[in-house]
């Protein structure tokens, strides 16, 4: 437990150290590689994000490296594909994780979101203004993000760590393209039926260099049209940590159970539109809860993403994203479902996640 408290506070103060130093060179973008906050996992999604605590398998190298030491597997395998605003972003996850032995585990997660066919009209119109519907040509921006984790169990009872090294890839066509590299870190602690956990990202802050590739007849659309010209960059995202803590009940002596988990997200860019908000950092919480029966079969739901919205007559409200899931197992297979309002609910921007985990025996 001493240990448990002394890895909570070195995380927050490096925390603390890297947002100081990034609200004084104001050098960091709010919102910097966001599509690592989307999720992986419909299992994680149906509880509105909330695992960081209760993470234990190949999944965890994305939500807390240190939950890895729970696989007692030779291979555990994930695999996912959801699809956003009518299917314009695709967003797919591949993971696996390798038992090493009774303390230690390694991971690899690569992670892919993407908008494809984007029609490109910067050559629609030709200098003496005729338009030539040939000319248009189509790109992709794609968002990379591969993650390689370890993960190892303490010699106090419960208590593990682990950490990521990651590679973020970011292309725009042919027009620019960005290459980041960072460090995540995380610990989970286990006693009885209690799980707490704490998941560092980007916690040396994570940096992107940017290279913009334009041609001389772009950059005078974009003088023309008032667009200013991008110039090479690096783009830095501050450290963001997670506080978790879950809880299992069983319902009587029959297999049922219950979880709950809440997770709070404290970022270091400033002032974000969540309930708590400062200056210097805002915190975010999110809830899930499940219901089960053994391991065969469980019911989630969750909220986050809690926002204030102002109403026409100036008037604040608090819209929050409702989150439902459900898993099924067999043996080794879990299959995973999760439906997700991404927006607010009279604007129905709901998708459906569909997820895969297989256990692997080590081959004879």
């Amino acid at each position: 437990m001493r240990t448990f408290f002394i890895s909570t506070f070195f995380l927050v103060l490096i925390f603390f150290q890297f947002n100081v130093y990034g609200q004084a060179d104001k050098v960091a973008p709010k919102y910097s590689n966001e599509f690592l906050s989307i999720g992986i996992g419909a299992d994680a999604l149906g509880l509105a994000n909330s695992v960081v605590a209760q993470t234990s398998s190949v999944n965890s190298g994305y939500w807390n490296p240190a939950g890895l030491t729970q696989i007692n597997k030779w291979l555990d395998v994930g695999l996912m594909h959801s699809e956003y605003f009518a299917g314009i972003a695709k967003y797919d996850y591949l993971g696996l994780a390798h038992s090493i032995d009774k303390i230690s585990t390694v991971g690899f997660s690569a992670i892919r979101f993407a908008v494809d066919d984007i029609p490109n009209t910067t050559q629609l119109i030709d200098q003496q203004g005729n338009v030539d519907y040939t000319k248009i040509t189509t790109f992709t921006a794609a968002d990379y993000a591969f993650l390689f984790s370890y993960a190892r169990k303490l010699k106090i009872k419960g208590l593990s760590i682990g950490g990521n090294f990651k590679i973020v890839h970011r292309k725009v066509g042919d027009f620019a393209k960005s290459w980041g590299f960072g460090l995540d870190a995380g610990t989970q602690y286990f006693v009885k039926n209690f799980k707490f956990g704490i998941m560092a990202r980007d916690v040396t802050s994570t940096f992107n260099a940017w290279v913009f590739n334009l041609d001389t007849q772009t950059k005078e659309i974009f003088v023309k049209t008032g667009n200013s010209i991008p110039i090479n960059g690096l783009e830095i995202t501050l450290p963001r940590v997670i506080f978790a803590s879950y809880g299992k009940f069983n319902l009587g002596k029959k297999g049922m159970f219950t979880t709950s988990e809440i997770d709070f997200d404290v970022t270091s860019d400033g002032r974000r539109n969540t309930i708590f908000q400062t200056k210097l950092f805002s915190i975010d919480p999110h809830l899930g809860i499940e219901f089960g029966f053994k391991n065969y079969v469980a019911i989630r739901a969750g909220v986050s993403n809690f926002q204030y919205v102002k109403n026409y007559d100036d008037t604040r409200k608090i819209n929050f994203q409702p989150n439902i899931g459900l898993g099924l197992n067999v043996k080794n297979f879990h299959l995973d479902y999760a439906f997700t309002d991404i927006g607010d609910a009279s604007v129905a921007l709901y998708s459906h996640v569909i997820s895969v985990r297989i256990k692997l025996n080590k081959p004879k």
